[in-house]
């Protein structure tokens, strides 16, 4: 399943197996499962211990200066959750394939790599007061369906409901959960994860659509304002002709130096006329 084209020149496999490419998205679903495997075998011949020195524990990242359970705490799966770790990977391998489609390869990595350390970096400083634990990868995973909410918030996904409100909706009941059980600290790393991935895209030049929050209170205004429309067939062809005058100079400077070379305003502005043609052709 595609939502959407890929906007990247960076969009590249790592490499082939015979004639199916293997991008980042796929080697990420491949290691973890790996670690999931490892894990299971580990605690069946009483290897579970070595786990312990993987997963996150802020006292032993400060004190003992375990500075690896940052990044390794991720491929830790306790295999009490394989049914909830296997939908997590299929939600990897869906939404993670598009949101590296719009990214890039490059930019998808440095967007998993933040998410994966950001948040226990300041769960170590937060440890500092409070002891904090973490293991599993399923924050990391519930930010990248949130970035691909964000690129993608208007496609229908569970029971024809929008992206943008499947992730609303489980920011919100997994917050009101933790908000209380008093678990401040997964409280704070699940908003940290959030704002990170959304951030991110945002910064990345994602579609138009990623406004849709600050145009909420635009719902609430006064539509009683007079106005002269034009018949269906002007309003076509002049929209048509806008369309094209203004993606000309961003097709010219692309065919010169690349797609790289669009700024961040100017890769939403190529979309916005993309989703429109395409509308327009429905």
């Amino acid at each position: 399943m595609m939502f959407g084209t890929a906007i990247s020149d960076d969009y590249e496999p790592v490499t082939w197996v015979g004639r199916y490419p293997v991008y980042v998205t796929t080697l990420l679903v491949i290691m973890h499962v790996a670690s999931m495997i490892l894990g299971c075998f580990l605690i069946a011949f009483g290897g579970g211990a070595f786990l312990n020195l993987l997963a996150f524990d802020s006292a032993q990242v400060i004190s003992n200066l375990h500075f690896w359970q940052i990044a390794t705490y991720a491929f830790v799966h306790p295999p009490s959750n394989i049914i909830w770790f296997a939908i997590e990977m299929y939600m990897l391998f869906v939404f993670g394939r598009e949101v590296e489609r719009f990214l890039g390869r490059r930019a998808f990595i440095v967007l998993y790599l933040l998410l994966l350390i950001v948040p226990t970096m300041l769960l170590a400083i937060w440890g500092l007061w409070q002891r904090t634990g973490l293991d599993g990868s399923a924050t990391i995973h519930f930010a990248i369906f949130v970035a691909f909410a964000a690129i993608y918030p208007n496609v229908e996904l569970f029971l024809r409901v929008m992206a943008k409100w499947v992730a609303l909706i489980f920011v919100a009941a997994y917050s009101l959960q933790l908000l209380a059980y008093h678990r401040w600290s997964e409280l704070t790393l699940l908003w940290i994860s959030v704002a990170l991935a959304y951030g991110f895209v945002n910064l990345r030049g994602a579609g138009r659509e990623l406004g849709w929050l600050s145009d909420w209170t635009g719902q609430w205004r006064s539509k009683r304002v007079l106005r002269v429309v034009p018949s269906p067939e002007t309003r076509r062809s002049s929209e048509s002709e806008n369309i094209y005058e203004s993606i000309d100079p961003l097709l010219e400077k692309i065919s010169k130096s690349g797609i790289g070379s669009l700024t961040a305003s100017e890769r939403r502005a190529l979309d916005r006329a993309r989703t429109r043609l395409i509308n327009k052709s429905e």
